[in-house]
């Protein structure tokens, strides 16, 4: 059936079943219904009444001149197939269920092309349902102006694999909710003012390269999500009272490097495993400005850190938990707090850089105490123990080998 022939049945259905949704929408179902598949549809500029469901493989392509509103009911446009293209489309005026994750667009088919798209005024944005192999790349998303609670996830993967998540700009949302999932990437989006920038659930063996988060409650966070590799990320003014910059939980292997973490109310925090075989490894990050710059909790252990740059933090380290902090391994590092020298102008102090807990420990131990950190009190305190020891102080860490000047950033370099 030829395009012409399309659009003259659209016009008579119009003409005998005026729309039900939006004022004046175009229904947008029977474009689908009559298509073959694997068709190319090309939508003439216009606004068309949702919600509608793809259950072929087409291509749908708007050029940016077509919206697709579903009046307030639903899911603007849900996908059951495989091989389908979403293009040049604005997705606008989801329901308002989040039992029924009502949103922009629900994708549950593989080799999927969603691009270019704006998707604004939904509950959810992206939902990928069992979806592989599929890209998602350059797309807007907004939810509603709402508190961040009640909002729905900018984007939501469940038991979706192999997809790459790629050049997105997502603000205003909930999340990004990862769960069940690995074997993903997400490369190059920018998310912002929103609760967690990505929330990672069982969903290791993902990589996470060259995103920009700001002003999120927290940028990072992962449960149960083995090898997760973090690179090259921005992650700023992560402030919320319980944020974090990246936080990891109960994962064993990760590898975080080259990112720039400023400003937020924990530069990284990671707890510790009890197996001497996993790792947490921290390679070239900048971690500067925030609150408190790392964070461990945990028997004491398991992470390295190498390489990174510590700059302009009220407390550089806080480790909480047993064991022995020599379990850790620091080198190489940045701290501008090292008060050493290096006499034989190799960049390496000559003596290692210590770390100890004293009033610290107040806060450290109890967690209720922190609301009186920089208190004339506590600075005092922390003033005479430093001076004159009246209990031995905890050793957190011992870098044998401190670097005199930071390392190159490397995501300054490639941004």
């Amino acid at each position: 059936m030829t395009r012409l022939t399309l659009l003259f049945f659209t016009l008579l259905f119009l003409a005998f079943f005026p729309a039900l949704g939006v004022q004046g929408a175009i229904p947008l179902q029977p474009w689908f219904d009559t298509a073959l598949p694997g068709a190319i549809i090309r939508l003439p500029p216009g606004t068309y009444q949702g919600p509608a469901v793809i259950s072929k493989p087409l291509t749908l392509e708007g050029e940016g001149k077509v919206i697709i509103d579903a009046g307030g009911q639903g899911t603007v446009l849900t996908v059951k197939a495989d091989n389908v293209t979403l293009r040049g489309l604005t997705l606008r005026g989801s329901g308002d269920s989040h039992d029924k994750i009502d949103g922009g667009l629900m994708a549950e088919g593989n080799n999927l092309l969603i691009e270019n798209n704006v998707i604004e005024d939904v509950l959810f944005g992206i939902s990928l349902h069992r979806t592989n192999d599929s890209v998602v790349r350059n797309n807007r998303i907004r939810s509603r102006g709402v508190d961040s609670a009640d909002r729905g996830d900018g984007m939501r993967l469940w038991y979706s694999m192999h997809n790459r998540i790629e050049g997105n700009d997502i603000a205003h949302m909930r999340d990004i909710t990862v769960s069940n999932s690995p074997r993903n990437r997400f490369i190059g989006n920018t998310v912002r003012d929103s609760r967690r920038g990505l929330n990672f659930l069982f969903s290791g063996r993902t990589l996470v390269e060259h995103n920009r988060f700001e002003n999120n409650s927290t940028g990072i966070i992962a449960l149960n999500s083995d090898g997760l590799i973090i690179r090259r990320n921005r992650i700023t003014h992560a402030m919320d009272a319980s944020g974090a910059g990246i936080a990891l939980k109960e994962i064993s292997a990760a590898l975080v490097v080259g990112n720039e973490i400023v400003h937020c109310a924990h530069g990284i925090m990671a707890d510790s495993s009890t197996n001497p075989i996993d790792r947490i490894v921290f390679i070239n990050n900048l971690i500067a400005h925030n609150i408190t710059g790392i964070y461990f909790y945990g028997v004491k252990g398991s992470h390295i850190a190498i390489g990174n740059t510590f700059r302009s933090n009220l407390w550089t380290v806080s480790i909480v938990g047993d064991g022995d902090p020599l379990n850790d391994v620091w080198q190489g590092n940045y701290w501008d707090t090292y008060e050493g020298f290096d006499r034989n102008h190799d960049g390496i102090g000559d003596l290692p850089h210590e770390v100890y807990a004293y009033a610290d420990r107040i806060w450290i131990e109890n967690p209720a105490a922190k609301f009186f950190r920089n208190s004339p009190v506590l600075e005092l305190l922390d003033f005479l123990e430093r001076l004159a020891p009246f209990s031995t102080p905890n050793l957190l860490l011992r870098d044998t080998e401190p670097r005199m000047t930071p390392l190159p950033s490397s995501i300054t370099q490639s941004w």
